[in-house]
């Protein structure tokens, strides 16, 4: 039975059987691709996408937005990023990049500074955000090794990890200055910081200091059901409020309850490869973390969307994300959604609820990927305006714990 968020046991749903009704919705997106032919990327030095002091920062781009009402109203919204700022934001962007191989070398191309704007800039207002290059896992090779293997190549994993290990690193030596940091990862971005984590940050009792939080949207967190510590990380807990530091908001949003073959919101599957694999453990369950509210009491919230106007380049994101039409940069839709984390089987998911006025002349979301991903490409922007705000709190809350 469905209801809001509860730590009720799992399903007896397979491995097997998510896999081949995933198979389906694979192939649907392969049509748009060839199959991937190169080999993996080489380690480099560290190419930054976002980094104060660059001459072009996709991270600080204008913030202007129409904010849209349900009554058809308008107003324009102007702020600019803040020249000071108390803590630093560590972001790993998602799956964009549809070069023709294996691994992404780390040229910075349209998709990648599109998709910083759209989901990092906003960030700019409440800290330095430092964004590196890495080689990723391209789209066509993932779908490619979805539809073949049913998860993907630990090697070619390993060899996108080490590109963002190797600027982790490089932060900390010579960026970082003691100052706290959000990570902030979405979709293969979740999956490589749920993996740094994991192995950098969860064990050591000095990066864990420097964490303010670590927002993990789309990347299938597990904790033991119950619990807020635990599955994938031992010593970072999820975050139980606003104010709380030192743990973890995480979540995938769905319209409604994921299929049999969803990727996302729930412990096994295909999306557990991309941070090393799955958590070992008795009754996990993914995590789900409302943005949208001060205290995790298990109830609904306004999301705050912001979405940007230009579309991002390429073919599976430029169709799935749904790009509002304006003569700003942005465009704000408020009391168009609420927020709720349910729970149901083995499936744990943010529902997206649309409370809209009646005659609402707002465009609704879709899940134009299919039910198999939700709202997956929506799961920053849908919350943007919601995680910016948490952000900040929490920026400080941990200038109170200096």
């Amino acid at each position: 039975m469905s209801g809001t968020r509860s730590r009720a046991g799992s399903s007896g749903r397979t491995q097997a059987s998510r896999r081949v009704a995933l198979s389906g919705a694979v192939a649907v997106l392969l049509l748009c691709f060839s199959a991937a032919t190169a080999s993996a990327a080489q380690q480099a030095k560290t190419t930054w996408l976002c980094k104060p002091g660059l001459s072009e920062d996709p991270c600080l781009s204008s913030e202007e937005t129409t904010v849209e009402y349900g009554n058809g109203e308008t107003r324009i919204e102007r702020s600019r990023p803040r020249g000071k700022t108390p803590i630093d934001c560590f972001y790993v962007y998602p799956t964009v990049s549809e070069q023709p191989r294996v691994n992404a070398n780390l040229e910075i191309e349209p998709a990648e500074r599109q998709i910083a704007i759209d989901q990092a800039s906003r960030f700019s207002r409440v800290c330095k955000v430092y964004a590196p290059m890495y080689p990723q896992l391209t789209i066509p090779a993932e779908l490619e090794q979805l539809a073949t293997l049913g998860t993907f190549n630990q090697e070619d994993v390993e060899t996108a990890y080490a590109g963002v290990l190797a600027a982790w690193h490089e932060y900390l030596a010579r960026y970082n200055h003691g100052r706290g940091v959000v990570l902030i990862g979405h979709s293969q971005g979740a999956g490589m910081l749920r993996k740094l984590i994991k192995e950098e940050v969860d064990p050591n009792p000095s990066q864990r200091r420097l964490l303010v939080s670590a927002l993990l949207m789309g990347g299938n967190v597990s904790v033991p059901e119950g619990k807020l510590v635990g599955g994938d990380f031992q010593n970072v807990p999820e975050c139980q409020a606003a104010y709380d530091t030192h743990c973890v908001v995480a979540y995938s949003t769905f319209l409604q309850q994921p299929p049999a073959d969803t990727l996302f919101g729930v412990v096994e599957g295909p999306v557990s490869a991309l941070g090393g694999g799955a958590a070992s453990g008795a009754d996990l369950q993914v995590m789900c973390v409302n943005p949208t509210l001060l205290v995790q009491n298990g109830g609904a919230g306004d999301l705050l969307p912001y979405e940007a106007t230009t579309p991002i380049p390429g073919a599976v994101l430029g169709y799935g994300l749904q790009t509002p039409k304006a003569a700003t940069p942005w465009v704000a839709t408020p009391g168009q959604y609420t927020a709720q984390c349910m729970h149901s089987g083995s499936d744990t998911w943010l529902q997206a609820t649309e409370v809209g006025p009646v005659g609402d002349p707002r465009e609704t979301i879709e899940e134009r990927l299919g039910p198999t991903f939700g709202l997956h490409v929506e799961d920053i922007n849908l919350a943007l305006g919601n995680l910016v705000r948490l952000v900040g709190l929490q920026a400080q809350a941990y200038g109170f714990e200096s």
